[in-house]
């Protein structure tokens, strides 16, 4: 099995400031595209409304002329041709409108399914990083456990030689303890004072 990669505090630090910040943009970018829709909806109420409106004006405009029909004839046909006109703008309008509407509520689902997505990135990631510091706590009991017991037998080695030397100079200390004092009092030392 190889080494498992050590995920560092900065890394992780930083994928998770990285995540944060494409899922702070992605919520920026959904509420800027429901505005966007709304503006757009907005718009063609008024220019349904407006279409309504000119529709009247113009059959109004057209009952006038019935009357005024040889006087006006001009006026007729130029306000007729402007009808037509505005009316073929407005469809066009409308249809590009209706297109946009379509592309943004496209767009809005694809933010969505970008956002769910991260979303569950960020839950495999965090996943994989708890996995990595549950082995990585188990491996340090391990150590511990292992460095405990290796402690305990040194020390229980330790003390046993310490026994084993203490009764060998327990044995050998009155002869030599002799020689010591001797020694000692040679250069004016008392032993007792040591």
């Amino acid at each position: 099995m190889a080494p498992k990669k050590k995920i560092t505090g900065k890394n992780t630090e930083k994928s998770e400031n990285d995540l944060e910040e494409r899922y702070r943009r992605s919520i920026l970018d959904i509420a800027i595209l429901q505005d966007h829709i709304v503006l757009q909806c907005e718009t063609i109420r008024k220019i349904q409304s407006d279409r309504t409106n000119l529709r009247r004006n113009v059959r109004d405009i057209e009952q006038k002329l019935q009357c005024e029909r040889q006087d006006h004839w001009d006026v007729s046909s130029d306000l007729s041709r402007q009808y037509k006109s505005m009316q073929t703008e407005l469809t066009k309008k409308v249809a590009r409108l209706e297109k946009e509407t379509s592309q943004l509520k496209e767009e809005l689902l694809l933010c969505q399914e970008e956002l769910n997505k991260e979303k569950r990135e960020r839950v495999q990631v965090e996943q994989e990083k708890d996995a990595v510091i549950a082995d990585l706590q188990h491996k340090l009991d391990s150590l511990e456990t292992d460095y405990e017991r290796v402690l305990h037998e040194t020390l229980d080695g330790l003390t046993a030689q310490l026994a084993t030397v203490r009764q060998g100079w327990e044995n050998k200390s009155p002869t030599f303890n002799q020689s010591e004092k001797e020694l000692l009092s040679e250069f004016g030392i008392n032993a007792q004072d040591i």
